[in-house]
């Protein structure tokens, strides 16, 4: 018999702005363990050493993940000219050097190569797995390895500002996958100087900002208080992206229990993905067909 998980039935986000020194998972594990849950997860890793925006699942919204680590993110980040690092950020070995430090002119025409749909070769020090092993395990252990590359849509990528001759600021807009530090890196090797990233910072990811995000002081201080409470965002955020369709309680009922419900609709076409709401809470995910969703994730949430 399985043994029944410990902790509060709480579904919903806690949208932190992480602090550096931070890995995700500590995050997730100091959240879970300040807010009593029974569950949670978080919606696309940061690098320990970067900041921003980490939205924490809670409950029944660890099921909207794929929603948000889908959505576009945004992230500012300061390449350092001239230096490339085995990592391509400040925490590995400087590997090459150059005295080339191109223009704010040069820098801007170059950005164009990296929007739209390009292909991306993950940094070397990255958790894709090659052969069921990690690539950062495999590089500490010395290997010699080869990614594939990778398409990854880039929105926009603009240059923000010159810190001073070694510095440049830009700000990236991506879909999902997208690793800033190999942005920098192949950057640098587009205009001949080497590059790699210094400070990164996610501003937002998908609905979650980062300036509204609380500080890990903050969950810490009001850790296991109700206080911590009035911080948790509505599970139906991270459904932002798909159509609602409202439904009746017997359709709720029936879509809970993995069958078709009916529900009402505007402009939703067939095969569309939507989520079902009763009351404006999450009932289902699924697909709507002919005046009826078939849900293929459902919600248990306490009734009002």
């Amino acid at each position: 018999m399985a043994r029944k998980r410990k902790g509060r039935d709480i579904s919903g986000w806690l949208v932190i702005d992480k602090p550096a020194g931070w890995s995700s998972n500590a995050v997730v594990n100091k959240v879970r363990w300040a807010m009593e849950a029974k569950k949670a997860g978080h919606a696309g890793t940061l690098d320990p050493e970067a900041t921003g925006v980490l939205a924490v699942a809670l409950g029944e919204a660890t099921k909207t993940v794929p929603y948000i680590t889908d959505a576009l993110k945004a992230y500012v980040f300061t390449v350092r000219l001239g230096q490339a690092t085995n990592t391509d950020d400040t925490e590995g070995e400087v590997i090459s050097t150059s005295d080339v430090r191109p223009t704010d002119a040069e820098i801007t025409a170059a950005l164009g190569a990296f929007v739209g749909d390009i292909m991306q070769v993950p940094p070397q020090f990255s958790a894709v797995k090659i052969d069921g092993e990690r690539a950062y395990k495999l590089a500490r252990d010395g290997e010699d390895i080869e990614i594939a590359a990778r398409p990854l849509w880039v929105e926009e990528l603009k240059f923000l500002r010159r810190i001073d001759a070694d510095h440049v600021e830009l700000e990236m807009t991506c879909g999902k996958g997208g690793y800033v530090r190999a942005i920098a890196r192949d950057l640098g090797e587009a205009l001949g100087c080497f590059g790699h990233v210094q400070v990164l910072r996610r501003i937002w990811s998908g609905p979650f900002d980062a300036e509204d995000g609380i500080s890990m002081e903050t969950v810490e201080k009001l850790a296991r208080t109700g206080d911590l409470d009035a911080f948790i965002r509505p599970l139906e955020e991270g459904l932002g992206d798909l159509p609602e369709l409202r439904c009746t309680a017997d359709a709720a009922s029936k879509m809970r229990h993995g069958n078709p419900g009916m529900v009402l609709t505007s402009d939703v076409e067939y095969g569309d993905e939507a989520w079902a709401s009763l009351d404006g809470k999450a009932v289902a995910v699924g697909t709507y067909r002919a005046g009826e969703l078939q849900p293929s994730r459902v919600f248990n949430l306490p009734e009002s």
